[in-house]
C-alpha cells in the first residue's frame, strides 16, 4: 500500500475528509430535532458536525442535510469488483457480430416483474429510441426484442420466453424499497429452476441498485446499473452467446 492507494472524502482540500451527508429523522424540524441529528452523526463517529440544512417533512419527520468530517479511508489496492468485462461495440458492429458468428435473430424478452410499474429502465434499453443516443435493442437488425412492459408477472414472463423460444430473458427493477428487487429477481430465478428454463436461456437484470456482483448472487448470467446502455447489453449478449456456440 502506498499513500496513493489511500482514498479519504474531499472537500475544500485533497484528502481533507469532508463528507456531506444527507437523512431523515423521525423528529420535529426545530431545534430538538437538530440535535438529535447531530447527536446521531457523532455516535456513527463523524468529526466537526453541522447540520446545515433542515426540513420539515409533515407528521413528525424531518429531512436532514449536514457537513462532517471522517477519519475513515479506503485503501484502493485493496478493492476488487465483479464488472461485465465483454467489450462494448456500436450498434453496426454488434450486427455485423451477430451476422458473421451468430447467423440469426437472437429473441430477448424483457419486462418489469411483479409490482414494478417503472419502465424507464426497460425502455431505455429494448425501446428503438433508446436512450441518451444509443438506440435499444428494437433498431438492431439483428435482435428480436420483445418489450412486455411493466408490473408483470414472472409466471408470465416464463411462459412468453419459452413460447418465443427466447435466447435472452431482461428483467429491470427500479423499485427497491424493503429489498423489493431482491425478493423478485431471486422468485424469478427460481420459477426458472423449477421449469427447467434457467440453462436453455441466459438471464440478465438491471436498476439503479443491481450490480453484476449481486447479479451474479442471485442467480444470473450479468447485471447492469446504473450508467448502462443499449450498447452495454446488446455487445454482452452477443458476445456471451456466440462464445455458447465455439464451445457447443
Amino acid at each position: 500500500m502506498t499513500k496513493k492507494d489511500i482514498i479519504r472524502p474531499y472537500g475544500d482540500t485533497s484528502g481533507d475528509g469532508k463528507m456531506q451527508i444527507s437523512f431523515s429523522l423521525p423528529v420535529p424540524a426545530d431545534a430538538f430535532g437538530k440535535e438529535a441529528a447531530r447527536l446521531l452523526l457523532k455516535q456513527i463517529g463523524f468529526d466537526d458536525i453541522e447540520i446545515c440544512g433542515m426540513r420539515d417533512l409533515r407528521e413528525g419527520y424531518t429531512h436532514f442535510i449536514a457537513y462532517v468530517v471522517t477519519s475513515a479511508a479506503v485503501d484502493a489496492s485493496r478493492i476488487k469488483v465483479k464488472v461485465v468485462e465483454t467489450p462494448v461495440m456500436g450498434m453496426e458492429a454488434t450486427d455485423e457480430y451477430i451476422r458473421e458468428n451468430i447467423g440469426h435473430e437472437i429473441t430477448v424478452v424483457g419486462a418489469c416483474i411483479e409490482s414494478d410499474a417503472h419502465t424507464v429502465g426497460i425502455d431505455a434499453i429494448m425501446n428503438m429510441k433508446g436512450y441518451n443516443h444509443r438506440y435499444g435493442l428494437e433498431r438492431y437488425q439483428y435482435f428480436n426484442a420483445i418489450n412486455l412492459g411493466a408490473q408483470v408477472p414472472c409466471e408470465d414472463l416464463l411462459q412468453r420466453a419459452r413460447a418465443e423460444k427466447a435466447d435472452v430473458i431482461l428483467v429491470s427493477q427500479v423499485v427497491t424499497q424493503k429489498n423489493i428487487h431482491i425478493k423478485n429477481l431471486t422468485k424469478l430465478i427460481e420459477l426458472a429452476e423449477a421449469e427447467q428454463l434457467r440453462d436453455k436461456m441466459l438471464f440478465i437484470c438491471g436498476g439503479p441498485r443491481i450490480s453484476h456482483e449481486l447479479a451474479i448472487e442471485l442467480g444470473y448470467d450479468a447485471g447492469f446499473g446504473t450508467g448502462s446502455y443499449a450498447t452495454d447489453v446488446a455487445s454482452y449478449i452477443a458476445i456471451t452467446l456466440a462464445g455458447k456456440i465455439v464451445k457447443g
